[in-house]
């Protein structure tokens, strides 16, 4: 943990460094993919502050003061965290590979395999251990198992969302798979495979007639190396057939894009929420939305299935690698939420009703 803390910390300086040159400007340019059609009346586009993309009204900033309080400072849930037992169980299984039935699995962390109309997708994968930073919770099987991908969809290019080891590996298996990236995202992926198309946010990609997929907001940022801050969009998806709407977060903050996807999405059946690294909140609450705030988005968007997402697999932040899923637990078991929470085992099969 330490490592990946002054690894992070490395990072979050250049940020707070980048950022400095760039939170004056006002934003001077919007960009969208013109070939792609828009689904919100009156949207220019993403906007722009030089060639780094923004979060327009909701703009965040790093204080280098910060980000030395979280090097130096000891975590108050250091022994907790340390005694924490908690582990994601997985399921050894390729029965959701070659199945036909309609069906969401969680592959950990952000990733998901997901069959809706037969159609077959991926997102975010990552399947193995990242620089500093060791995977906790095993894979149900084999990547070169995991065939017969129509599409892999990428939220951001953080490297434990998109990791080019684990892509190289998924397409040596399903070499025609389509790539669904955001704007920019193909400078990144472009050396595994050339079919792929990059959205901004509120548009539609070209898929095929079994369904549609759109690309949404979300409120966070993007960086692979020193230099590319914000060079590459970030965002959600909605995968929908005629009979289901799956939402999907990727990473996030908290803020008013949730109001913004109901409004246009008011019958959101699976909604794939992130729940872990959220702490301290001084650092995290600009990137992440804790158990709480998850709720609370799931309270807005009202989906019939709350899948929780983004812990257990890897040990990003300060608390204790069980506590999302125990406050997710203690909300419902006090009847703070009604909806339906899925908690799933890796490569347990939630099949799409």
């Amino acid at each position: 943990m330490q490592k990946f803390k002054f690894t992070a910390f490395l990072i979050l300086i250049t940020f707070s460094i980048n950022y400095s040159c760039t939170m004056n400007k006002k934003v001077d340019s919007y960009i969208i993919n013109p070939k792609l059609s828009v689904i919100k009346e009156g949207w220019k586009g993403n906007p722009m502050i030089g060639k780094s993309f923004t979060n327009d009204s909701t703009i965040e900033r790093y204080s280098f003061f910060q980000i030395l309080k979280w090097k130096f400072s000891k975590n108050p849930q250091k022994q907790e965290k340390k005694n924490d037992t908690f582990r994601v169980e997985t399921i050894n299984t390729t029965d959701f590979v070659s199945s036909s039935k309609n069906m969401i699995v969680w592959l950990g962390h952000a990733s998901f395999f997901i069959r809706i109309n037969g159609v077959t997708i991926l997102t975010d994968p990552c399947y193995g251990n990242m620089l500093f930073q060791k995977r906790l919770a095993k894979i149900p099987c084999k990547t070169d198992e995991i065939k017969g991908i129509d599409y892999v969809l990428i939220s951001h290019n953080h490297r434990d969302h998109f990791d080019l080891n684990s892509l190289k590996d998924i397409y040596k298996s399903n070499p025609e798979a389509k790539a669904l990236l955001p704007l920019k995202g193909g400078d990144v992926i472009k050396n595994i495979t050339k079919n792929y198309e990059d959205a901004g946010w509120y548009q539609q990609f070209n898929t095929n007639s079994k369904i549609k997929i759109y690309f949404l907001p979300a409120k966070h940022w993007s960086r692979r190396g020193l230099f590319d801050f914000n060079k590459v969009l970030w965002g959600s998806f909605i995968i929908q057939s005629d009979s289901t709407t799956i939402y999907f977060a990727g990473d996030t903050s908290f803020g008013e894009h949730f109001e913004e996807i109901s409004k246009l999405f008011p019958k959101i059946d699976y909604a794939l929420i992130p729940v872990g690294a959220y702490k301290p909140p001084y650092i995290m609450k600009r990137a992440h939305i804790s158990p709480n705030e998850a709720i609370d988005a799931a309270k807005i968007l009202k989906p019939t299935h709350f899948i929780p997402m983004h812990y257990g697999t890897y040990d990003l932040s300060d608390e204790p690698i069980g506590e999302p899923i125990r406050t997710l637990k203690t909300i419902q078991e006090q009847g703070e939420y009604v909806g339906q929470i899925d908690f799933l085992k890796i490569g347990q099969e939630l099949l799409i009703k």
